[in-house]
């Protein structure tokens, strides 16, 4: 009796390889970006969206995003670049929904932390002014601490549940909760220093 070889499971790409597949317009880098990404971009797309087959579509618009972006595009972090995409298709198709009056998401409960002093309106009206607050923001971003850097974006950009970040970080929901009132107030305190009247 002959022993079968057992095959090695499929490894996924490295990023590079797979962006290099983009720029040869190689349909196989949006199976490799499936492969590598599918879990993850879904979880984010559904944390913005209630609906699996909205996240579903999500998903396909993000790769469709992905391949009309590269080229002219390269990115230097292949994750952070799908993440925009797919953020972008979840929060259109959120807007979408809105209209609709579905349920609402873990997107409209994070953002409803911060409502209290990003609103829409007001002082942030012309390119320039929401330009120059998103450099105030990103310089903000760059001066937290790792940790504290992570659960900003894991809730504010990424829209993870404060279950989520207390069970990855290991700690409790209200450390994390005193955490992000700690950091909300700093960048207030920060926004208001750079004559953001809140």
């Amino acid at each position: 009796m002959e022993l079968q070889k057992k095959t090695p499971p499929r490894q996924p790409l490295l990023d590079e390889t797979i962006i290099g597949l983009y720029w040869e317009r190689d349909q196989q880098a949006i199976e490799e970006t499936d492969f590598k990404y599918k879990n993850y971009l879904f979880s984010v797309v559904c944390n913005l969206l209630s609906d699996r087959r909205d996240c579903e579509e999500c998903l396909n618009d993000t790769y469709l995003g992905a391949w009309n972006a590269m080229p002219p595009s390269k990115p230097d972090v292949l994750k952070a670049f799908l993440t925009t995409i797919a953020r972008r298709a979840a929060i259109k198709r959120y807007h979408r929904s809105q209209k609709k009056n579905t349920v609402p998401s873990e997107l409209t409960v994070s953002l409803s932390e911060l409502e209290d002093f990003l609103s829409d309106g007001g002082e942030v009206d012309t390119a320039f002014d929401r330009e120059n607050l998103g450099r105030v923001i990103s310089d903000f971003l760059r001066s937290l601490n790792t940790r504290k850097r992570y659960i900003f974006m894991s809730r504010y950009y990424i829209a993870d549940s404060i279950e989520k970040i207390a069970s990855e970080l290991n700690v409790s929901r209200s450390t994390v909760n005193k955490e992000l009132a700690a950091i909300r107030k700093v960048l207030k305190e920060k926004l208001e220093s750079e004559g953001y009247h809140l």
